[in-house]
């Protein structure tokens, strides 16, 4: 009797271990997209933006350092996509236009 009372209480560990880690790795993927997703975007009135002379389309900027073809999408700061806004590790806690510019651009390497 008690070697049936040992199984089953294995059996209810191994499924609780599976069901926790399972749940681990799903709300671990998915607050990482909410945040992006949830950051706010930066402004023009961001006194960091100002400093770096950020502009939300790298085609509009007027600053002599950019260079044609250079935006966030391809600068090593920047970890969102091609298109839209994501996260920069410039501008902590805002989302950065892809298309973006500021004068710390650098670009992605390899």
């Amino acid at each position: 009797m008690s070697n049936e009372k040992e199984i089953e209480s294995r059996r209810r560990f191994l499924k609780v271990a599976a069901g926790t880690t399972v749940a681990a790795v799903v709300m671990g993927g998915l607050p990482r997209f909410a945040r992006a997703a949830a950051l706010p975007p930066l402004t023009d009135a961001d006194p960091t933006a100002k400093a770096l002379d950020y502009v939300p389309d790298a085609s509009k900027s007027t600053n002599p350092k950019h260079k044609p073809g250079d935006d966030c999408s391809n600068c090593m700061f920047y970890s969102g996509g091609k298109t839209g806004s994501g996260p920069c590790q410039l501008f902590p806690g805002k989302s950065v236009e892809a298309k973006g510019w500021c004068v710390s651009h650098s670009p992605k390497q390899g």
